[in-house]
This record gives structure tokens, C-alpha cells and sequence, in this order.
């Protein structure tokens, strides 16, 4: 039963991340498809920044649900036990899988948005005070610049960092996992990187839905 319970775990998992919450909220609340505005990425980011924070933030935190509860399936099961690492991995693993499925939609042919705010729910489930730390760096980076996708980066590259010098934590899955996730960031968004640099990179619309 207990394997069977983990491959139900993992199907779940992506289904639940596949959901592209941005695409039927964009299109259901608001008559658009954000896949045909600002920088065409169905997620988060593009939501503020072509419908607003009306839409932007249920959005936002619909997706971060989304890596929550799918990094937490396992423990919903009381008959399973685990150590304290094993759960750590499994959380891990899970969460990965629901950030694919957002990456990589079921529902949407596969075009997802870059899985920010669902890796950040997984965080969430893992280790939630680095979480919230790193979600107070984010809001505070959007404030100061409007840039989602530089409060993004700095804030998940700053979970490790956190993980070891702040909070002491040497769980060596969490650590190897923090690095990746990272880097993972990193290359997600070497576009935006690049319009970062330029000067061509778009901000967030934080004070009204844009009219269309």
C-alpha cells in the first residue's frame, strides 16, 4: 500500500502543479489570455504585469498552494512514517515534480510559466522560516523596483545562503536541494537576466488593471 500510496503521491503531484492558474483566471475573471501579452509566459509574473495586482495576487497565491500541497501529499497519511530526512526528500521530490508540472502543463500542451511562485510553496512546506524570509526579500525587492523577476532571483538564491548562515540548518538533502533550486532560477531566467542588463525588461503593474 505504501507504494502504491507514493505513485498516486507523484500523479497528484503533477496534476496539481500543471493547473495554469494564470490562463483560466486571465481568461475566466478578466477576458485575457496572458500567453498573448506582456512577455507571453503563463505565470505569476506576467499576470502583474499585464492584469494587475487583482489578478496577480490570487494568482500568486493559488500557484504557491499549488507546491505546497503537493509537497505535503505524504504527510496527509498518517499510517506513513518517516525520519525527518526521508520526509525532507520525499518533500523534495514531490515539490520538483509539481514545479515540472507547472513548467510543463498537462493542460496547456506542455508551455508552462518558469515555477517560481509553485517552488516557493514547496520551500514553504520544506523549511518555513527560510521561506518567509525569502518571501519578505521578494516583496521588499518588488517595492523598491517593480522587477518581478529580479525580486524572484535574488529572493530563491538567497534560500541556501539563509539555510546555513541564519537559521544553522546542515541537512545535507536541504542543502544540495537549496543550491539547485538556485541554479535552476538562474537559468529559467536568463532572458529576463539579459533585459535586466539592457534596460528592456518589463515592471509589475501594482496599482491597476491595464485596460485593454
Amino acid at each position: 500500500m505504501v507504494f502504491e500510496y507514493h505513485i498516486v503521491s507523484i500523479l497528484l503531484a503533477y496534476l496539481i502543479g500543471s493547473i495554469p492558474t494564470s490562463v483560466w483566471v486571465g481568461k475566466a475573471i478578466f477576458g485575457v489570455d496572458v500567453r498573448e501579452e506582456g512577455s507571453r509566459n503563463p505565470g505569476a509574473s506576467n499576470t502583474f504585469r499585464v492584469l494587475g495586482k487583482k489578478a496577480g495576487i490570487p494568482v500568486l497565491l493559488i500557484d504557491v498552494l499549488k507546491g505546497w500541497f503537493a509537497a505535503s501529499l505524504l504527510t496527509f497519511n498518517p499510517n506513513i512514517v518517516y525520519s525527518s530526512e526521508e520526509m525532507i526528500i520525499w518533500k523534495i521530490i514531490l515539490g520538483v515534480i509539481a514545479v515540472l508540472g507547472h513548467i510543463f502543463p498537462l493542460y496547456i500542451r506542455f508551455k508552462g510559466g518558469k515555477g517560481i511562485a509553485t517552488l516557493f510553496g514547496m520551500v514553504l512546506a520544506i523549511h518555513w522560516p527560510a521561506a518567509l524570509t525569502c518571501s519578505l526579500i521578494f516583496i521588499l525587492l518588488l517595492y523598491l523596483t517593480r522587477y518581478v523577476s529580479l525580486s524572484s532571483i535574488i529572493a530563491t538564491c538567497a534560500f541556501p545562503i539563509l539555510i546555513v548562515y541564519v537559521f544553522k540548518n546542515q541537512d545535507q538533502p536541504l542543502l544540495i536541494f537549496g543550491v539547485c533550486v538556485s541554479l535552476l532560477v538562474l537559468i529559467t531566467h536568463h532572458k529576463n537576466i539579459g533585459r535586466l542588463f539592457r534596460g528592456e525588461e518589463n515592471k509589475a503593474n501594482l496599482r491597476k488593471k491595464k485596460s485593454h
